[in-house]
């Protein structure tokens, strides 16, 4: 029994470990693994604690145009009405209590402009934007726009209660800028000129609004109704009555105001020394204001206008050209055609003019939007360096195709790719070029075989005939700027060649053709003609055979007679067997 305990003790023992097998590869593998993993955590925490780098946290999405706007309706009540309450006798008690609401409003929409949306907007220095609350906070307390911000709401309406319900105390609120909203709104307009003839025809409106304002302050000051140059009044002074002509005491005096500063004439005479001198500076005033309005929306209109005075231009000089030089009037009429398809289509007669103006980036932002996509669906272009198409898309240019317009003929030399931006291609055949193989649309892209293929063996020819179906927008690529991008690019030129070879011999390559032409000519320089029969007949005519038994004196006339049968002589045919013999 002991033994049997002792047996099972030894075979429960445990067995010696296996020695440990480091594989030295593995190992140094795993230690770089490790290290650079924790020198990337260092780094990322070294970016969190930066000091210097902008702030992880971005202010939440505020809409910044829908603040403004209702800012600057605050703003524009402050501007339309506050004179108008100085002027006219709007604060009657029933209107007290719907000012006062309107006014505490107003004031709220500066407060929180000025608290809450203002010390959040970024700003850049030194290039860099900044998004630091606290830099943003300090930025905005030094600048005037927070001063003038500050003036605005002071509470000055406290002094309603010794002095009066009055809208004089109100006039800090005009502090507030308005040309931001302006500016900010012109920039994303897409037909900015409409937003400008709107500000100006404002500008000449307001100033008629303080005009009449100030002509009803004159006419109280002379006396109402004492005269026939002052305000006669005749009206009433309520809200509701604020654009009744009959009972308005706005609209008659907006209406002097406006026959006043535009010098239509037939006003009452003035009679006293105020009112004459009231009157001439309103007749210098109106026509200062008067001439620069107008000057200031004949410059926005022909802002406006100034591309297509250039269209006009370009056009008349380009048909007094053809007329001068008697050109046909079926080509007239065609370069009449592509120069208003041309401008109704693109708004411009040459792209590049308008892209050369842009900085690098956003020409090729630009061009990566408009056909980086259909670049990357081109078979000979898969597998391209994307950067080799990007420099590829900056080198295109717009051409437009009428109709009918032969975009390339079958035999001409192939110097362009062809991508098609607007409107339709046929390639076309036959006798009379009336047979349609195939229609190209939008997004196709054909000719690109031909940039690949040199002149020594016919692979630049074009091989069928390319017209244009209606108008067509088309993007031309030549082939000496796609040589020159190459030179950057020896890797895609290699692909480029490769695939080029590949598509030559699935279409059937132009030099094939080329070959049995040279072999058609060759043949007039082809292998000397084989031996006649006659000189066979005798046998061994090659190095060692009959030529070379022929001797001097036996055999010579025998050999004259030969040579008189290659010849071609044919009278000695019938004495031959004599001869032998």
């Amino acid at each position: 029994m002991c033994f049997n305990l002792f047996f099972l003790r030894e075979e429960k023992a445990p067995s010696p470990p296996r020695p440990i097998i480091i594989n030295k590869y593995s190992d140094d593998q795993l230690r770089d693994v490790i290290k650079r993993m924790r020198e990337r955590t260092n780094m990322y925490k070294e970016k969190v604690v930066d000091p210097y780098a902008s702030s992880p946290e971005r202010s939440p999405p505020v809409s910044e145009y829908k603040l403004l706007y209702i800012v600057t309706i605050a703003f524009n009540y402050n501007l339309w009405f506050i004179p108008v309450r100085m002027a006219f006798p709007y604060h009657t008690p029933g209107m007290i209590p719907i000012w006062f609401t309107l006014d505490i409003l107003a004031d709220l929409m500066y407060l929180i402009d000025m608290v809450i949306f203002q010390p959040r907007l970024q700003f850049c220095r030194g290039g860099d934007i900044i998004f630091d609350r606290a830099v943003i906070k300090k930025h905005y307390r030094e600048t005037s726009k927070f001063q003038n911000a500050l003036i605005s709401v002071l509470p000055l309406d406290v002094l309603y209660i010794p002095f009066g319900f009055h809208s004089i105390y109100r006039a800090n609120r005009l502090m507030r800028a308005f040309f931001e909203f302006s500016d900010r709104l012109e920039g994303i307009l897409t037909k900015a000129y409409i937003w400008r003839v709107i500000r100006t025809i404002g500008y000449l409106l307001f100033i008629l609004h303080l005009n009449a304002c100030v002509y009803y302050v004159a006419s109280a000051y002379e006396g109402i109704g004492t005269t026939k140059w002052v305000y006669s009044g005749v009206g009433s002074a309520y809200l509701r009555c604020f654009f009744y002509s009959e009972k308005s005491l706005y609209l008659r005096c907006y209406y002097f105001a406006v026959r006043t500063l535009i010098n239509i004439g037939g006003l009452p005479e003035p009679h006293t020394v105020f009112e004459i001198s009231f009157q001439l500076t309103n007749f210098f005033v109106g026509v200062f204001v008067f001439s620069s309005l107008i000057g200031q929306m004949r410059d926005v209109i022909g802002a406006a206008t100034a591309g297509q005075t250039y269209f006009r231009a370009s056009m008349d000089s380009c048909v007094a050209y053809m007329v001068t030089n008697r050109i046909p009037k079926l080509v007239q009429h065609r370069v009449r055609t592509w120069y208003n398809y041309t401008w109704d289509s693109q708004g411009m007669l040459d792209e590049s003019e308008l892209l050369v103006q842009m900085p690098l980036v956003m020409r090729t932002a630009i061009a990566v939007d408009i056909n980086l996509a259909t670049f990357q669906k081109i078979e000979l272009f898969k597998g391209c360096d994307n950067q080799m198409l990007v420099d590829m898309l900056l080198r295109l240019k717009s051409i437009v195709c009428l109709p009918g317009d032969f975009v390339c003929k079958k035999g001409d030399i192939g110097k362009e790719m062809y991508i098609i931006k607007v409107g339709e291609v046929q390639v076309i055949g036959g006798p009379d070029n009336k047979i349609v193989f195939v229609t190209l649309k939008a997004g196709c892209v054909f000719g690109e075989i031909s940039l690949l293929q040199s002149s020594a063996n016919g692979g630049n020819r074009r091989t069928a005939n390319v017209a244009a179906h209606g108008f067509a927008n088309l993007f031309v690529l030549d082939k000496k700027d796609l040589n020159d991008i190459l030179v950057h690019y020896p890797e895609s030129q290699k692909v480029l060649a490769r695939k080029g070879r590949k598509l030559m011999k699935a279409k059937g390559p132009a030099a094939a053709k080329v070959e049995e032409e040279k072999k058609k000519g060759l043949a007039l320089f082809g292998p000397k003609p084989p031996t006649p029969k006659m000189l066979r007949a005798f046998g061994g005519f090659h190095k060692k055979g009959f030529l070379d038994k022929l001797k001097v004196g036996k055999h010579r006339t025998l050999f004259k007679l030969l040579i008189c049968i290659e010849k071609g002589n044919s009278v000695i045919y019938t004495n031959m067997p004599k001869i032998i013999g």
